[in-house]
C-alpha cells in the first residue's frame, strides 16, 4: 500500500469516528428534553404507609400531562364515568353532581424545572382545582423514562399522611 492511499484510509477512518461520535452526543438528550411532550395517563395509584392502595380515578383512569421547552406544564386527570349535569349547565350543578366532579377530577398547571441530577421536577402552581395544592412545595420523582413512557413519583402530598402518588404515562402520539 503507497502512502497516499494509507492516508486516504486514515482520513476516511477518522471522518468516519468523528460523525458517529457527533451522533452519539446528540442522542444524549437531558432529561428535560425527554420530558418536553404530551402524555396520557395509564396509572394513577396512590400508595399509603401501611401499604394500602387507591385508586381515586379508578383502573382505568382517563389524564394528560403536557410539558414544553419554554417551562411551563399542565396535568389533569378525571374518572372516566364522571357524572353528567342534568341541567346541561355547568352552573346549575347539584351538591352531589359537584361532590361526584370535585372527587373524580383534578386539573392544574404552572412552571416547571427540572434537577437532572436528582431526577425531580420542580413545580410552581400557578392555578389548581385545588387550590390547598397552591401553597405546598410541587416534586415529581421521575422513576423511569423512555421514549414512550414516563413513571413519576409524588410524595409530597397534600394529605400531608406519607403518602405517595404513582403516576405513569404514555407519549401521546
Amino acid at each position: 500500500m503507497n502512502r497516499r492511499n494509507a492516508l486516504n484510509i486514515s482520513v476516511i477512518t477518522t471522518l468516519g469516528l468523528v460523525l458517529s461520535l457527533g451522533s452519539t452526543f446528540a442522542q444524549t438528550k437531558s432529561l428535560k428534553d425527554q420530558l418536553v411532550a404530551a402524555w396520557t395517563l395509564t396509572s394513577w395509584e396512590q400508595v399509603f404507609k401501611d401499604g394500602t392502595k387507591r385508586q381515586d380515578f379508578g383502573p382505568n383512569p382517563k389524564g394528560v400531562a403536557s410539558f414544553d421547552a419554554n417551562g411551563h406544564f399542565f396535568f389533569m386527570f378525571a374518572k372516566p364515568d364522571l357524572p353528567k349535569i342534568a341541567a346541561t349547565d355547568r352552573t346549575k350543578v347539584t351538591p352531589q353532581e359537584a361532590q361526584a366532579i370535585n372527587l373524580g377530577s383534578i386539573a392544574y398547571f404552572g412552571t416547571y424545572a427540572v434537577d437532572e441530577a436528582s431526577k425531580t421536577i420542580a413545580l410552581q402552581l400557578e392555578s389548581s382545582t385545588y387550590p390547598n395544592q397552591l401553597s405546598v412545595p410541587q416534586k415529581r420523582v421521575i422513576t423511569a423514562l423512555t421514549a414512550d413512557e414516563l413513571k413519576l413519583t409524588n410524595a409530597t402530598t397534600t394529605a400531608g399522611d406519607g403518602s405517595t402518588i404513582n403516576f405513569v404515562f404514555k407519549r401521546a402520539k
